[in-house]
């Protein structure tokens, strides 16, 4: 079994980070370069960044930001938001991004993860999956979780695999932001139908949500943001309850 991963997530707005509940109700919670120096010291595996506004505005992701961001980054740095074609993911790789997250943009064109593995390495691609069930049915959104692609969750796993992604990284929108634990069955639901790693998150609020994200879900790593924001569990801590269970993570 591949050691677990524990990774903050940061969602970026203008005003800074911000942290919501079902991808709504923003409140500003810090600034990023902070936060990343804070993270670089309690041993977190990665980091995922993600630009909320990017897609919604239409624009270029905020290449110099990142560049700044990268810089004090110790940890792999996954960066999502806008990323609708090569020529960005290119951009970011080269801005410090370790990985890159493309949610929207795939579900017009599937190619564009084949097109970034085939560039630059599967490694390199992660597959953001924003999901919600409506009437029974998972299904995956897109543009910040507020637009129904009409794609099945299951499907859509598969297909992003078929394409190249190196791994996924699934959000339950439902339960983004609650810290009433993580979405099982969502989280079974994919792992039983791909062989890449998924990334669980929408829901953390303690250590024994992650621990069940792993051993039920059998998610590959664990990404939080609220639990860390807005309460005195880290992430440091969270390893160190997940290896006292006999799940094998990481030691910095």
């Amino acid at each position: 079994m591949l050691k677990v991963r524990v990774i903050p997530t940061l969602l970026y707005k203008s005003v800074g980070l911000v942290k919501g509940v079902g991808f709504d109700a923003w409140r500003r919670v810090d600034t990023v370069l902070p936060a990343i120096k804070v993270y670089n010291m309690r041993e977190v595996d990665e980091l995922i960044l993600m630009d909320l506004e990017a897609t919604k505005e239409g624009r270029d992701p905020d290449y110099e930001s990142i560049r700044d961001f990268s810089r004090e980054c110790f940890v792999p740095f996954c960066v999502g938001g806008g990323v609708g074609n090569i020529g960005q993911i290119k951009q970011l790789l080269r801005a410090g991004a370790d990985k890159v997250s493309v949610n929207s943009a795939a579900y017009e064109n599937p190619g564009l993860l084949a097109q970034g593995a085939n560039m630059f390495g599967s490694q390199c691609i992660v597959a953001s999956i924003d999901c919600r069930k409506v009437d029974h049915v998972y299904y995956c959104f897109s543009h910040n979780g507020q637009k129904n692609t009409g794609r099945q969750l299951k499907d859509w796993a598969r297909i992003v695999e078929k394409a190249g992604a190196g791994e996924i990284l699934l959000t339950s929108v439902s339960l983004d932001g609650t810290m009433q634990g993580y979405d099982i069955e969502m989280i079974k639901m994919v792992t039983d139908v791909v062989s890449i790693p998924v990334i669980a998150s929408g829901g953390a609020g303690n250590y024994e949500h992650m621990y069940q994200a792993v051993k039920e879900g059998a998610a590959s790593a664990v990404a939080a943001a609220s639990i860390f924001h807005f309460t005195e569990q880290t992430p440091k801590e969270a390893k160190e309850y997940l290896g006292e269970r006999g799940i094998p993570v990481r030691r910095i």
